[in-house]
């Protein structure tokens, strides 16, 4: 063999062997590497409950905030506008890459109960951060585009709240109120009426008690509340605090949480606005009287009432379903003038509890004078359930003298009480006290 060839042989030998130590040592590397991916897997902890919750909740909430910027758009600019439609296809297109970006892996893996992935950051690429930044952008203008909404006072209004109630006291004696725009319409139907809108002098020393009038209209929770106030000499003077609707609307509760209603104010003869509740829209009435109540604190409310009359005719306000509505605004009023006597309760939130509240609070007599047997709350159902009192009262006024007018009021709200005990006035602050405590353990 030459030497040439043995050469060649020891160098093809060596190229052989580091070759081999090359591969060799590869494999052992990619083996290594595969070993610590194994490793940091395994070491990888699954997501905590709290995690779970955290991802849900943040979730939620932007589905939450993108459905109420959605439904203020909806209900301020209405489901035909192309603003409405634009505003729709934007928001949703960008919470959905959002939600499918940020949070879609780690909800599926959160429901397969999968460990975290070492190979995405959730939130972390820039991407994510843009469109979040955008998401918030657009919400938080939104958000104070609602707020600048202002309320009006020169809309096109329905004829019943067309007119806003307005007084003037007497110089001489502070205790006459003339009230202008006093509501007293003659109503045919639910919606055809003669209007009236009258001019009406009251006595507040002549102040005898006051009602709370609920008008179910929408199941056993759901209610119109009034309040009429009666007098020793005259007929009661309701007032109620409604929305204010333009021509051609109609209320939805869900709207009234999106400034979609002005706040209205009307005081009325009872003939109009609970007759039209009861007898021409057939809705459930009931009115119960108000017991252990002292003459300053009637004085006190009446005048709150004039007080908001005072604020809405300066400067119009937002009716909304769950803080300003017919119900709680009533409470509102009343806690300033009885105190402690009215404690917060869950039910001025469920206007159709109301009177349930009250009876527990010792505000119906649970012993009317009248009967001298404790009344439960079925039997205060029963007796002041104005339907059947009402059915087939001639609502209609021929002439036009406003003393025929008055007299078909007066006769009105006579029918609707009967068989109901009137309460007395309490006589001090310590025996009202009294009274609506020993109510409150009767009823109980």
């Amino acid at each position: 063999m030459s030497l040439r060839s043995v050469f060649s042989h020891l160098l093809s030998s060596s190229s052989r062997s580091r070759l081999s130590d090359s591969r060799g040592l590869e494999s052992c590397g990619l083996e290594n590497l595969d070993l610590k991916c194994e490793t940091l897997e395994r070491k990888q902890p699954k997501p905590t409950w709290r995690q779970r919750l955290v991802t849900f909740l943040i979730a939620v909430t932007l589905l939450l905030s993108a459905l109420w910027l959605l439904l203020a758009i909806w209900y301020q600019y209405g489901v035909s506008s192309v603003l409405t439609w634009l505003a729709t296809i934007v928001i949703v297109g960008i919470l959905a890459t959002l939600l499918s970006t940020r949070y879609w892996d780690a909800v599926t893996r959160v429901l397969h109960s999968d460990s975290l992935s070492n190979k995405k950051s959730i939130g972390k690429g820039t991407a994510t951060k843009l469109i979040i930044g955008v998401y918030s952008a657009i919400w938080l203008i939104g958000l104070g585009w609602f707020f600048s909404i202002e309320p009006q006072q020169d809309r096109e209004w329905m004829a019943e709240v067309d007119q806003r109630v307005s007084y003037e006291r007497d110089a001489n004696n502070p205790d006459l109120i003339t009230l202008t725009n006093v509501r007293n319409f003659d109503w045919q139907t639910e919606e055809d009426a003669t209007e009236h809108w009258d001019t009406r002098t009251i006595d507040l020393s002549k102040l005898s008690g006051v009602d709370v009038t609920n008008s179910y209209w929408m199941g056993p929770l759901i209610a119109h509340t009034l309040v009429s106030f009666r007098f020793e000499d005259d007929r009661p003077l309701a007032f109620s605090f409604e929305i204010r609707k333009e021509d051609g609307e109609s209320f939805s509760t869900l709207a009234g949480f999106f400034r979609r209603y002005e706040l209205s104010l009307i005081a009325a003869e009872e003939r109009d606005i609970i007759y039209t509740r009861s007898n021409a829209r057939g809705e459930q009435v009931y009115l119960f009287p108000i017991s252990n109540l002292q003459q300053h604190e009637l004085r006190s409310l009446f005048e709150s009432y004039l007080t908001a009359a005072d604020d809405l005719n300066a400067k119009p306000a937002w009716y909304n379903t769950l803080t300003s509505n017919c119900t709680n605004i009533i409470f509102y009023m009343a806690r300033i003038v009885s105190g402690d006597r009215l404690p917060w309760d869950y039910r001025i939130w469920v206007s159709g509890w109301l009177p349930n509240y009250l009876y527990d609070v010792g505000m119906l007599d649970a012993a009317p004078e009248k009967d001298n047997q404790p009344w439960s709350m079925n039997t205060w159902y029963e007796r002041t359930h104005i339907n059947p009192k009402a059915k087939g009262f001639d609502n209609q006024v021929n002439s036009q003298f406003d003393t025929d007018r008055d007299k078909n009021s007066r006769k009105f709200s006579q029918q609707i009480r009967q068989d109901i005990p009137i309460p007395a006035l309490a006589n001090s602050q310590a025996s009202a006290e009294a009274k609506a405590k020993s109510t409150a353990q009767a009823s109980n």
